[in-house]
């Protein structure tokens, strides 16, 4: 055999010794962990994970601690979509008890047909649990007059306001084609409606993207012609800042805020801080609403409970925090009468009984409680 011969002979030997031996440890062999490329990538490495660890403990402690701290403090959530999916029963044992939310402001879809149904889902669970939700209703066709007897009609049963309604809508991915929105806030029957509420007490809780130009100057003139109207602008500081807030507020006393604490907190398409809007809630104490809009945009409905707490924890003031938290909206709520058709059901109630009581001052919440013990609310 020539020398050339030998050494390809070798060379295959070679190469097939070692495939074997590379089939062996790959492919026979458990694997092993493969090895970072150097003692610091590997100490890098664990010590991400520690702080990744540390950093989700400490804003689950974070959190804890802050419904230890103002957990005693009544808290209202003022704008909440759970009667969209009826998921108001899971909630009330796995996410309100467990943050102690007192209450909640409750409807469900907005300015569109399918909002009458989430309407009734509302009433139904203030039915079930008057202490825990505060009814809004939202399914209003805002073009048709005819939905004024509507509107009257529920405000008469018990509704407490109307809201979430879409009184402007260009951006929201929800709220921009829905078939009810108006243009603008003095659009389709909005004037009748502020009217209306006006005679009843009632809030109007209105969406408006975005929160600048032509819809905020008809706005603007809805709160000027219509001063005993209080609407309130819903989560207000949502792509807007302190400075155009305070200065709706300065120039129209029958506005509100509903402050979405999520958004600033949590939401990264926030420029804003929850410190940044603290002096002007410290200048407007009574017209700031906390609420949760049930997480909208966030990871968890839960991140936006948070974010009420620590804006309570911002203001330094326990006071101030009860007025924002609950206060304000309580005030709103007690502040409206009982309906005439609440008193009619409460005499014949008394006739049937033989007794009579004295009616002249109830308010709407405290006429519906005692319907609601009594069986006789309207369904």
């Amino acid at each position: 055999m020539s020398q050339g011969k030998k050494l390809l002979l070798a060379c295959m030997y070679a190469i097939v010794i070692i495939g074997a031996a590379l089939i062996l440890k790959y492919w026979v062999l458990p694997p092993s962990d493969p090895a970072p490329s150097s003692s610091r990538d590997a100490a890098a490495t664990a010590n991400e994970s520690k702080v990744a660890d540390a950093s989700s403990k400490d804003s689950q402690d974070s959190f804890d601690n802050l419904v230890k701290r103002y957990g005693d403090i009544p808290l209202i959530d003022a704008h909440n979509h759970s009667a969209s999916n009826r998921s108001y029963d899971w909630k009330i044992d796995h996410m309100w008890d467990k943050y102690r939310v007192d209450r909640v402001v409750l409807f469900g879809n907005v300015s569109e047909p399918s909002a009458i149904q989430t309407d009734q889902y509302a009433w139904e669970a203030y039915q079930q649990y008057p202490e825990r939700f505060v009814p809004f209703f939202s399914g209003i066709d805002l073009h048709d007059p005819a939905s004024l007897d509507m509107v009257k009609e529920k405000l008469e049963q018990g509704y407490f306001s109307l809201g979430e309604l879409a009184a402007a809508s260009t951006y929201s991915p929800v709220l921009a084609n829905v078939a009810w929105k108006t243009e603008h806030p003095m659009d389709g029957i909005f004037p009748q409606l502020y009217e209306l509420c006006a005679a009843y007490n009632a809030p109007l809780l209105l969406h408006i993207d975005p929160p600048n130009g032509m819809v905020i100057t008809k706005l603007e003139e809805a709160l000027k012609a219509y001063p005993d109207t209080t609407i309130i602008f819903a989560h207000a500081n949502a792509y807007n800042s302190p400075e155009n807030i305070r200065m709706l507020l300065e120039k129209y006393p029958n506005l509100y805020a509903d402050f979405f604490a999520g958004f600033t907190a949590f939401n990264p398409e926030s420029v804003n801080k929850l410190v940044d809007f603290v002096p002007v809630i410290k200048d407007f104490p009574d017209r700031f609403l906390l609420s949760t809009d049930s997480g909208f945009g966030l990871a968890a409905e839960e991140q936006a409970i948070e974010a009420m707490y620590q804006m309570m924890d911002a203001l330094q003031d326990r006071e101030l925090a009860t007025k924002i938290a609950s206060g304000n909206m309580e005030r709103l709520i007690r502040s409206q009468k009982a309906t005439a058709t609440q008193i009619t059901a409460i005499q014949k109630l008394d006739r049937d009984r033989g007794q009579q009581r004295d009616v002249s001052k109830l308010t709407k919440e405290e006429a519906g409680n005692i319907l609601i013990e009594e069986g006789t609310q309207h369904q």
